[in-house]
């Protein structure tokens, strides 16, 4: 089976941030073990976040992984099917699971720490989904919000927007 090619970069100075846009993505939590306490006094949780083109899915990942508190680290990905969840989605992986599935019948389209946001030909309106920890199952709605051709300056991707409260990571055995 052929290997699926790498997302071509836009840009080729890294430095050049000319050419860079800024994305505002709102990253929606939309389930995982969740007390139904914490879902009554949090029916909506999201975070927005700001991120270059030049930064990758991998980037993106750390971004939501501390904007919604996490600590333990477990497996992740992206998908870009037709909503959150699309089991036939074009799916972009750690490179350990990448290399792992490409013996599969549907294999990634690509590697986390290599896809650059500016790659996916994200426009705004479209949504995307993001998996994180594969036996918990949190899952996540990405939408793009913005698409700004300048960046200021400053440390991205960051927070700029946090609606309720980070459920905890695991639930405690008394909820």
């Amino acid at each position: 089976m052929a290997r699926p090619k790498r997302p071509t970069a836009r840009r080729s100075n890294p430095t050049d941030r000319n050419d860079v846009r800024l994305y505002t993505l709102e990253v929606f939590l939309l389930s995982g073990p969740i007390a139904e306490k914490f879902v009554e006094k949090n029916p909506v949780v999201s975070r927005t976040i700001q991120i270059r083109g030049d930064q990758t899915l991998e980037d993106l990942h750390n971004a939501i992984f501390d904007a919604f508190g996490r600590f333990d680290h477990h497996m992740y990905e992206f998908q870009f099917g037709e909503g959150p969840m699309d089991p036939k989605a074009p799916r972009y992986s750690l490179p350990e699971a990448f290399e792992a599935d490409m013996s599969e019948e549907d294999p990634p389209a690509g590697r986390v720490d290599r896809t650059r946001i500016d790659s996916l030909g994200l426009e705004v309106g479209r949504s995307f989904g993001y998996w994180f920890d594969f036996g918990d199952d949190w899952w996540h709605q990405i939408d793009v919000e913005a698409i700004e051709d300048e960046v200021p300056v400053g440390k991205f991707p960051k927070v700029t927007k946090r609606v309720g409260k980070s459920p905890p990571q695991y639930l405690e055995e008394d909820d």
